[in-house]
């Protein structure tokens, strides 16, 4: 048979690779094919991913497209408390702010990650164990599929951390749940919660992660499930807050995670796609991708150019105050920024030190 990879081997460092037996209903192992899981590794920073990881995750869906044996994709990520964060925002401070020429090399490197995706010739499931925010909301939507835990979080940063979601989610959120929902979310970088994004239509799955001391799954404790508010706004799905927050945290202190039914259900989803004829199955996927790709492959090369000019002013201010900030500050002073640019101050290191909060 010939070797169709653009290299021989890999050697990944900054993800995990793995080729995992489907299993059948019973769970049993189907002998002789599999499921590759590409795993985002970097739990202590929220698995955003750095440019090494990057070239890896290239590199890991060239790989499981050209596998023969491989079933589906899943994409996930270490640990239970993110998926991705998006892009390291530590790297992208002290190494791409301010040096837009290196920025826009990266981005070629961050639009070839989601094309990728975008035409792996197997399906893709995002196993979605936690945060899915920022970049790592824009990857988990180049997916065809998104089994989440309850916990999860969904959302943007750009905007609120000087950038703009154009890494996928302007191209794609809309498909998902509608244009008023989704300009709402790419601008005010507000949270959803995972029951709140199955309601709209961004998820297939949401099951639940925490176990009680009883051994028994519960459903998010910090999430109201009423349909509507006491101005019959919808409220579905949103996250409880004063009294009620305060009585979920003692609900979570005992409880454990426990992500066994998120792999029993993305393990489901897999074997459901095995039990389809593979070139129909492919084709009805590259059919049901072209919206997705008519949006991306027209903005994708335009909006890297801007995004890497935008390093020299707001993404610059942005990714160092989210770098250098204190724990609870780490955002521009708005305020101040709008007032100096209302005075026409131009950008310059003496208007950052003036908005970048203070390590007081």
């Amino acid at each position: 048979m010939k070797d169709h990879n653009l290299v021989q081997s890999s050697a990944y460092k900054a993800i995990k690779v793995e080729k995992r037996p489907v299993r059948d209903a019973q769970g049993d192992p189907v002998e002789g094919l599999f499921n590759a899981w590409i795993l985002l590794n970097n739990p202590s920073q929220f698995n955003s991913y750095t440019t090494e990881a990057v070239k890896e995750v290239i590199l890991a869906f060239r790989e499981a497209s050209c596998d023969r044996s491989v079933v589906a994709v899943v994409f996930t990520a270490v640990g239970d408390v993110a998926f991705c964060t998006g892009g390291n925002t530590k790297e992208y401070a002290e190494y791409y702010a301010g040096n837009p020429q290196e920025y826009k090399q990266y981005m070629r490197l961050f639009n070839d990650m989601v094309t990728t995706i975008l035409t792996c010739d197997k399906p893709v499931i995002n196993r979605v164990n936690g945060m899915r925010i920022g970049g790592g909301q824009e990857i988990g939507m180049a997916c065809d599929y998104s089994v989440a835990a309850d916990t999860a979080r969904f959302g943007q940063a750009g905007p609120k951390h000087g950038s703009a979601p154009d890494g996928g989610s302007t191209d794609f959120l809309h498909l998902y749940v509608g244009i008023g929902h989704a300009i709402e979310s790419c601008t005010l970088c507000e949270h959803w919660s995972a029951h709140r994004a199955a309601r709209l239509g961004l998820l297939n799955k949401v099951v639940p992660v925490l176990k009680n001391s009883e051994g028994k799954f519960i459903t998010n404790p910090f999430v109201t499930l009423s349909e509507c508010d006491a101005w019959g706004n919808p409220a579905f799905g949103a996250y409880k807050t004063g009294a009620e927050k305060d009585a979920a945290k003692k609900i979570a202190a005992d409880c454990k995670t426990d992500l066994s039914l998120l792999d029993q259900e993305t393990e489901k989803l897999a074997y459901a796609l095995m039990l389809t004829m593979p070139d129909c199955l492919s084709k009805t996927i590259e059919s049901m991708r072209k919206k997705k790709l008519e949006h991306w492959q027209r903005n994708c090369e335009t909006n890297r150019s801007w995004l890497a000019l935008n390093m020299m002013t707001e993404g610059r201010a942005g990714f160092r105050a989210f770098n250098e900030g204190p724990k609870d500050n780490r955002e521009v002073d708005f305020v101040a920024l709008r007032r100096a640019l209302a005075r026409a101050t131009p950008w310059s290191e003496s208007l950052l030190q003036e908005i970048l909060p203070s390590q007081k």
